[in-house]
């Protein structure tokens, strides 16, 4: 189950099940297909990580600067051959990581957002269930747009307010 949740407001604005052999990153395009409106930011974990992803999102809105995107590189990640001509929102998150080191990174870009995601996918699986009730694909899909619009219907009338004391 891949998520797209509205950072302001909690609610899933996008949702796509796939079978495990599906990639993660192949889902962005599907899940930008369901947001409406301009998009902001996109968070999102490593999985997510690489150019396609990065191409999709600013695809996304062609005719506007593209959304900020906060996607962890890759260990292994390796600047792109324009990075010193014209580098991309990834080759910068790279060149921070190497100088400044991850937590730095993290506190910088405000990753520690993401966990607003995994906030949402808890709530589901709290509030709905752990596991799919349907046995096939098209209907476990419907079965998540309809859980996941009983969670925004909730969320809409009694949002919990967090308060942090220190």
């Amino acid at each position: 189950m891949h998520l797209a949740v509205d950072a302001e407001t909690g609610e899933i604005v996008a949702s796509v099940l796939t079978s495990h052999e599906a990639g993660d990153a192949g889902q962005v395009p599907v899940l930008l297909e369901q947001v409406e409106g301009e998009i902001a930011s996109v968070l999102a974990d490593g999985a997510y990580d690489g150019e396609p992803v990065y191409q999709a999102i600013a695809m996304r809105q062609p005719n506007k600067p593209p959304p900020a995107i906060i996607i962890p590189p890759r260990r292994s990640a390796i600047l792109s051959a324009q990075a010193d001509t014209d580098p991309s929102q990834r080759d910068e998150h790279i060149r921070l990581i190497q100088k400044q080191g991850g937590s730095a990174w993290r506190k910088v870009t405000g990753y520690g957002r993401r966990s607003l995601v995994e906030t949402a996918i808890g709530r589901y699986k709290a509030l709905i269930g752990p596991r799919l009730r349907a046995r096939t694909l098209a209907n476990q899909q419907g079965e998540i747009a309809l859980g996941s619009e009983l969670l925004n219907r909730m969320i809409r009338v009694a949002k919990p307010v967090s308060i942090r004391i220190s």
